[in-house]
């Protein structure tokens, strides 16, 4: 990716994007391990390696830690915002019966009064956006959201903040009865004034960066531990050791958190999927996303619905609907495991809120860097008696490769114009032509050919072997076990390569392209509030003007506008404020 200038804007408040690029979260560990290819057998490269990624985890801990701070921030901000509300509130309700006692004692209009009572809507309005209607009898009733009743007359419904229903850790806004009933408002209906400036902030930008900064680590750590598994030691051991001490992850991450909304629901849990795809052949990848999911049974159906888009995924409820419904999210990158939901409940589902706080190396790797498996653990050797020019690779294992029945010997026979190899009596074996065909064979004694055809690869039992040259009759290749190891680094020469690979959402993006995708949406998004704030203040001083020139201006129309540029300002100031946070957040570490 480039090292950045101009990713997202230049220009006052935006110094911090013209950065973005210069040192994403990953560059310095890959930067390790590519030591560790160069010299697999020095302890001082492993060691460097180990630094490196040991700094990596410091540093998504940190980013992390930042906006979990942002975070709790913003629900501090959100319940102060709640309190001058209900001030203000509280102060209209009174001004209301003042009004009302006023008008009913003199016949003369009370406008000292009136003009406080349009000074709190205003006031009011810079923290959300509330309608007015005026009664019968002259008082100002407020609503809220949708409809909901803040003020009636001289009374107060207040607004609480309380702890979301779909997610405990999310502060939200509840609206208190004269019943003493909380009724939780949804955060789509909080708009305008800087509480929906926090609110909006809240779920189109810092949620996003959470999960997608959570979504770069998990797949780094799953398709680095899925190409490390299949490397071997400085020791000798790989994942078919009998010798116990072999390390298949080089990283640690948390699953994915499940949150019910109900204390005393089943306990659900989910687990990531593993990496698809082929090291033989192209690399792991990931099909996590950045959105967190919620899950209910309603009692009908079982369904999983993706926050960020809406799309579901729905089966029948009753036995068996959990497994069913895994069967229809492969494409998640998660699954659902524990017991079956409880009818009724919400879970949220959050796959990669912690992933970057808890990404860490394995503790016995850090431990002992002779773990770093940097190795293959299969080679091939040619026959000594071999009188062609016949060449073979060293060999790439797959997931699920066996050594069980190596060495294995393949030999070469010319019979007139067809080329047949002879297979060993045991194992799988599949063979790959220069046209792309693939000819997969059962383990048993066999010698097929295919005129006409060149050859390139032979898997056998997940060790991929490519073949070149030309063989002379009675040539013969060796695949066996990888006995002297010490300096070969073919396996992490395969784990620097995932640096630059699309490694992530279906091998569509890389990890720090998916890094750069944050910043510049990021930024994006920032220079999008910046813009329209600016806007928003001119309209407002400009309106502001409008009406103190009170001659020939109608002031019930320029009061409504006044009130709509105080919304969108103050909202636009807020989200602003807190975007810049951000982005110091993002871009600051790295650098």
């Amino acid at each position: 990716m480039p090292d950045g200038t101009n990713l997202c804007c230049s220009g006052h408040g935006f110094r911090i994007c013209c950065s973005a690029g210069q040192a994403e979260p990953d560059r310095q560990h890959f930067t390790g391990v590519q030591q560790v290819a160069a010299s697999p057998s020095l302890v001082s490269a492993r060691q460097s390696m180990l630094s490196s990624a040991e700094a990596l985890a410091g540093r998504f801990a940190a980013m992390s830690s930042r906006l979990g701070e942002m975070y709790d921030s913003v629900n501090g901000e959100i319940a102060g915002e709640i309190e001058l509300i209900n001030v203000y509130a509280q102060q209209l309700a009174e001004v209301n019966g003042q009004i009302t006692r006023a008008e009913a004692a003199t016949s003369q209009s009370p406008n000292d009064l009136l003009d406080l009572r349009d000074q709190l809507v205003a006031d009011l309005n810079k923290h959300v956006r509330v309608t007015t209607v005026e009664d019968s009898i002259g008082n100002f009733n407020v609503f809220v959201g949708n409809g909901q009743q803040l003020v009636v007359g001289s009374v107060v419904n207040k607004l609480v903040p309380i702890t979301s229903s779909s997610d405990p850790e999310r502060i939200v806004v509840g609206l208190r009865g004269q019943t003493g009933a909380v009724q939780e408002l949804s955060e789509s209906l909080i708009e305008g004034g800087a509480l929906g400036g926090l609110m909006k902030f809240r779920a189109n930008s810092l949620d996003d960066a959470t999960n997608t900064l959570g979504q770069i680590a998990a797949s780094l750590a799953l398709t680095f531990n899925a190409q490390h598994a299949l490397g071997q030691d400085l020791e000798g051991l790989n994942q078919t050791s009998v010798t116990a001490g072999f390390q298949a992850d080089f990283f640690q991450i948390s699953q994915p958190k499940v949150l019910a909304s109900s204390a005393t629901a089943n306990v659900v849990t989910a687990s990531f999927l593993a990496p698809t795809g082929d090291p033989a052949t192209g690399n792991f990848q990931t099909n996590l996303t950045g959105s967190d999911y919620l899950l209910l049974d309603d009692g009908t159906n079982l369904t999983l619905t993706r926050q960020t888009d809406g799309k579901t995924w729905s089966t029948l409820s009753g036995a068996g609907a959990v497994a069913t419904l895994n069967g229809l999210i492969t494409g998640e990158g998660f699954s659902i495991n524990g017991a079956a939901p409880t009818a009724n409940v919400n879970y949220l589902i959050e796959p990669t809120r912690d992933a970057a706080r808890n990404f860490q190396v394995n503790s016995s790797v850090a431990a002992d860097v002779k773990r770093i498996a940097a190795a293959a653990p299969s080679t091939t050797t040619l026959g000594l008696a071999n009188t062609g020019s016949l060449a073979v690779s060293q060999g790439t294992v797959t997931t699920g490769y066996s050594l069980a029945n190596v060495p294995k010997v393949f030999s070469y026979s010319q019979a007139g114009d067809a080329f047949t190899f002879g297979f060993p009596a045991s194992g799988t074996v599949s063979a790959t032509y220069a046209d792309g065909t693939t000819l997969a064979i059962a383990a048993s004694p066999i010698n097929r050919s295919n005129a006409g055809s060149e050859l390139t690869r032979i898997t056998y039992n997940g060790i991929a072997v490519d073949i070149s040259g030309t063989p002379a009759n009675g040539d013969t290749f060796t695949i066996d076990r990888n006995f002297s190891g010490v300096s070969d680094s073919r396996n992490a020469v395969k784990l620097a390569a995932l640096q630059t690979q699309s490694t992530m959402e279906g091998g569509t993006a890389s990890y720090q392209g998916s890094y750069a995708s944050l910043v510049s949406g990021v930024g994006s998004v920032t220079r999008q509030i910046k813009v329209s704030g600016e806007a928003q203040q001119a309209l407002l001083k400009q309106n502001e003007l409008a009406r103190s020139a009170v001659s020939g201006v109608n002031l019930d129309e320029e009061a409504a506008n006044l009130i709509r540029y105080q919304q969108a300002y103050q909202a636009s100031a807020k989200s602003l404020d807190i975007a810049s946070k951000l982005f110091d957040t993002l871009l600051s570490i790295t650098n």
